[in-house]
């Protein structure tokens, strides 16, 4: 009789770990699925309304474009012929900067957990843009990418490219470098090249749009842009410095 009460409660007690063990796999499991579930739906919205900006967006733009084009063959004076010509390649320009920015908004969408470990660092991408010149660029980056949001990290990546193609485009130079360096609170990115350098204002060229579209970046994200020849080296420098809000031209 002793025995049987004492075989008893161990016996329940073993059951009762088994079944509440499967049930704990189960329940992980299904949080699991859940969360598969709500990833994959997030990623699906984000691709829809990618789909339905670029279609908004874009589409407008290029009609747009269209028409001005057919206008141009009526411009008779020239200075007025030359100006169209500029507000059409810089709509090109900003049309181009915004495909680029809605790809690599995508590009951190949520996706699934266990896709997580495969996405590029901010490194990565760095020595990505780094390769899509001519230039022999250095890469040299030291910003953790928990140190900045989503957010940050498209118009970060957006304004490095823009200066990186400013480079090859305008700067005749041989040589590049890429530096980043801080944390969340304080960071400073650094593009610098060896080219002809700056003659004034650079805001203030005709074909100056990736600079301007860079402000515009910087500006709305609260960072001080400085753009500067210094030691027969072109700078241009993008810095966060906790919630200020600085000079940037």
């Amino acid at each position: 009789m002793d025995i049987g009460n004492w075989i008893t409660p161990l016996l329940v007690y073993i059951v009762s770990v088994t079944l509440l063990s499967r049930l704990f796999s189960m329940l992980e499991k299904i949080q699991r699925e859940l969360e598969s579930e709500r990833a994959n739906k997030v990623a699906l919205e984000a691709r829809e309304q990618l789909a339905k900006e670029l279609h908004d967006g874009v589409a407008q733009s290029l009609f747009l474009l269209s028409v001005k084009v057919d206008r141009l063959e009526f411009i008779t004076d020239q200075e007025k012929y030359n100006h169209e010509i500029y507000k059409i390649r810089k709509t090109v320009h900003e049309v181009n900067r915004y495909v680029r920015q809605a790809i690599s908004h995508l590009s951190y969408s949520t996706t699934l957990a266990e896709d997580a470990p495969q996405r590029e660092s901010l490194n990565e991408k760095v020595k990505q843009i780094a390769e899509e010149v001519l230039i022999s660029m250095d890469v040299d980056w030291n910003i953790s990418d928990e140190s900045l949001n989503p957010k940050e990290k498209v118009e970060l990546l957006a304004c490095i490219r823009e200066a990186v193609i400013n480079i090859q485009k305008h700067a005749h130079a041989t040589k590049g470098w890429i530096e980043g360096k801080g944390n969340k609170e304080e960071w400073k990115v650094t593009i610098k090249d060896n080219g002809i350098g700056l003659l004034g204002d650079p805001f203030n060229y005709n074909d100056s749009y990736g600079l301007n579209i860079m402000y515009e970046r910087a500006k709305e994200m609260s960072w001080d842009l400085r753009v500067a020849t210094e030691n027969n080296y072109t700078l241009v420098e993008l810095h966060k410095v906790g919630e200020k809000v600085g000079e940037m031209r």
